[in-house]
């Protein structure tokens, strides 16, 4: 084994399954019109729903990782019934011949997408495993693999018939793609140089084995072909496990791929994570908000509860820390991708169901501040705020949980001179304002301090 080559799995690019996001100094700015116009589009979307769902969900752990001897020091401590590494590959690499989600109904999760706002969704067609969650012609390890119970049902492609279903509600299609895959013997390769002991990257050196390597490029060609050729308009290639590049020695020749896919879809935006480069079209900090505001599309990828995948035991977020995750994510100039994982059986969990239900209650009032908004200065300010869209800024104040409501607010804006401000909610009215050198100073109508303590106060100012 070339020693640079194994040095590789000290790689910064993931920390215990969570992903760096590329500098914004590093994003390359598309040359081509139609992909400009995209992202011009997709920073307008702000709210994408991401779903991480396949055989592990069975048994309630982190996805994938576990496989990676390499990554057992953190994937691992949820698995209490098998020690022997070995053997738990087995059971795992077996669990998609007891996969059998016959309670999936795409239609029901299309219908509560569209009503909790999102905009478009990402999903795993592939994760890190190589288990396929679409019909697939280049590997029987596949939901429609004749192994898997589910393969006879309705459903079983299930990538063409959840992206139809959220295609029928206007919402937007990504497809989640790892570049790597851990099932394929083109990638881990048995009886190579690194033995049983694997890591993230593949068992042997590309550069020693350069005929294998081209196997695996062309099972990856095959596989994002038949993703952007056989199902529908895709907006988004959403391409993971970011070691996987020429940098790195594990050149899949991105470029060739994704220009061919191209030619079908000229408009695809491919986020090529942690990589930089073109085909990185917007960066993807992941359970995480960038310090500071970006001045380049990107996108914070963050789970509802703890894991991207199901758990049995997880703790979720309310919905006031949701909202206030995006709301902190927008005044940056951001989308916020929240993730959601399915239960095996094809059901939502109940947590998650009601969360996404009180989410589309509140953008239902208040959405005009999030979609089609950009940032602007002073971006987010201690419990403040701001977006704006055209010759109005939008200004949020965040309330903590019961938190006392208080009878005049100080909005810190200073940038431009205000002619009206109106207080927006299911009542929207205009309040009296004074614009200081310190802010907008404004005293808040009776029904705004009613009520229990709202997850925020949104003020609409007319420059």
């Amino acid at each position: 084994m070339n020693p640079k080559f194994e040095e590789q799995k000290h790689s910064e690019e993931v920390e215990s399954g969570v992903h760096n996001y590329s500098r914004e100094q590093e994003w390359v700015k598309p040359e081509d019109p139609l992909l400009l116009e995209r992202l011009e589009w997709f920073q307008d979307q702000k709210l994408g729903l991401m779903m991480h769902w396949g055989p592990y969900s069975q048994l309630g752990i982190v996805e994938s990782w576990a496989l990676s001897d390499a990554d057992a020091h953190w994937s691992r401590g949820g698995i209490d019934w098998e020690k022997d590494g070995e053997e738990f590959k087995r059971q795992y690499f077996n669990l998609y011949k007891t996969f059998n989600p016959i309670r999936f109904q795409p239609e029901v999760w299309a219908d509560l997408a569209a009503e909790a706002g999102f905009k478009y969704l990402i999903f795993t067609t592939k994760h890190h495993d190589g288990f396929c969650m679409w019909d697939t012609h280049v590997t029987d390890y596949k939901i429609t693999g004749p192994e898997c119970p589910f393969h006879t049902h309705k459903y079983a492609d299930i990538c063409k018939n959840l992206f139809d279903a959220f295609r029928s509600k206007g919402i937007a299609i990504a497809a989640y793609f790892s570049k790597a895959d851990w099932h394929t013997p083109y990638y881990w390769a048995p009886g190579m140089a690194r033995g049983r002991h694997m890591w993230r990257g593949p068992s042997y050196d590309p550069k020693e084995y350069p005929w294998l390597w081209e196997q695996f490029i062309r099972f990856t060609h095959a596989q994002i072909m038949e993703l952007v050729s056989r199902y529908g308009r895709i907006d988004i290639l959403w391409l993971d496990a970011g070691w996987v590049c020429a940098r790195n020695g594990q050149d899949i020749r991105l470029g060739e791929i994704v220009e061919k896919a191209r030619r079908l879809q000229p408009w695809l935006i491919v986020a090529d994570r942690t990589v930089g480069g073109p085909y990185e079209n917007y960066l993807t900090p992941e359970q995480t908000i960038p310090p500071k505001p970006m001045n380049v599309p990107w996108e914070s990828c963050i789970t509802m509860g703890t894991s991207f995948s199901f758990c049995y035991e997880d703790d979720y977020k309310s919905t006031r820390q949701i909202i206030h995750i995006l709301i902190e994510i927008i005044s940056k100039g951001g989308n916020l991708a929240l993730n959601v994982g399915p239960q095996p059986d094809g059901r939502l969990p109940r947590g998650a169901i009601s969360r996404m239900k009180e989410m589309g209650q509140w953008l239902k009032i208040y959405g005009e501040a999030v979609y089609g908004t950009r940032m602007c200065p002073p971006y987010i300010q201690g419990k403040f705020a701001f977006t704006k869209k055209n010759d109005t800024v939008y200004s949020f104040y965040l309330y903590d949980e019961d938190e006392i409501v208080k009878d005049e607010l100080v909005i810190p804006y200073m940038d431009k001179k205000i002619t009206c401000v109106e207080l927006m909610g299911t009542q929207c009215s205009r309040v009296d304002f004074k614009q200081t050198e310190n802010g907008v100073y404004i005293k808040l109508p009776e029904w705004a301090k009613k009520g229990k303590t709202p997850i925020a106060h949104v003020f609409r100012m007319k420059l």
